[in-house]
């Protein structure tokens, strides 16, 4: 159960990333198709699964949030993410504020993701 909990895991952060970076596209070419239903909609489905198989896996592993350095960086980082993606999507006054914080958000994913990775708080910088 644990692998298959953790294949759904890890194909929800990949649709999530594509997800976001796709509506950041149509976002700086200001296309229509971010106000479709369906780009308003599936990000929430994808990302709700992904938080529940995140707790499952935690739950299934015994490493919960501020017990374990690791796991408590990912949720930190997490709600890092969401605050970039939320200026960087909707909230930014400004082209240059949201490119901004585009970049944050994408560093920020990539960081968690390293995080993941390495099982380690630095993440990729404990690499370094």
């Amino acid at each position: 159960m644990y692998l298959a909990i953790k294949h759904i895991h890890i194909t929800c952060v990949v649709l999530s990333g594509l997800g976001f970076l796709l509506r950041a596209w149509w976002m700086l070419s200001a296309s229509p198709r971010l106000q479709h239903r369906l780009t308003r909609i599936l990000p929430h489905v994808i990302d709700t699964l992904l938080l529940s198989t995140a707790i499952a896996l935690s739950v299934m592993m015994a490493q919960y949030p501020f017990v374990h350095g690791w796991v408590s960086a990912k949720v930190l980082g997490l709600l890092a993410y969401i605050g970039f993606g939320t200026v960087a999507l909707k909230r930014g006054r400004s082209a240059g504020v949201r490119r901004v914080a585009l970049l944050a958000a994408v560093l920020t994913f990539c960081w968690i993701v390293s995080v993941a990775l390495t099982k380690s708080p630095a993440g990729i910088f404990s690499v370094i």
